[in-house]
């Protein structure tokens, strides 16, 4: 009688960041600007200028233009998490629009945590109860 069979797709494991690998985060940008608008015009310029080294020095990246008629331009970045990152880039420079695109390439669309976090505070009273100097004994000298 033969042994247990194990089908080959349960042998796979799935790809994750380490020391060996790196898996950027980002999946998908997409630009939307009006092609009339004063306000899109530094997006219109970028795209027109930068856009294809942008593609081809993230071909990870799957990069998508849209026409957004009557709106301000904004770029999109979607991520392997399923959350998304909009950065509105109305009257922004071309180089301003390339650091913010650089932002949401280095982003890893996990939401965005304060470091500072409150104080605790407890709900119950302490053991020795709440120190208050009206109750204290006067010292000696």
């Amino acid at each position: 009688m033969p042994g247990p069979v194990i089908m080959r797709a349960q042998l796979r494991s799935r790809p994750a960041n380490g020391h060996a690998a790196f898996l950027p985060q980002i999946r998908k940008l997409v630009f939307e600007y009006c092609d009339k608008w004063p306000t899109s015009h530094h997006t219109r310029t970028f795209l027109l200028t930068r856009l294809q080294a942008l593609a081809r020095e993230n071909p990870h990246v799957e990069v998508v233009v849209k026409q957004r008629n009557q709106k301000e331009p904004i770029v999109r970045g979607f991520y392997v998490n399923n959350r998304d990152k909009v950065i509105p880039l109305k009257e922004l420079e071309v180089t301003a629009i390339q650091k913010k695109v650089q932002l949401l390439l280095d982003a890893s669309g996990a939401k965005i945590v304060p470091l500072k976090r409150r104080a605790v505070e407890s709900t119950t009273e302490a053991a020795r109860g709440i120190w208050s100097g009206l109750h204290a004994e006067r010292p000696t000298l």
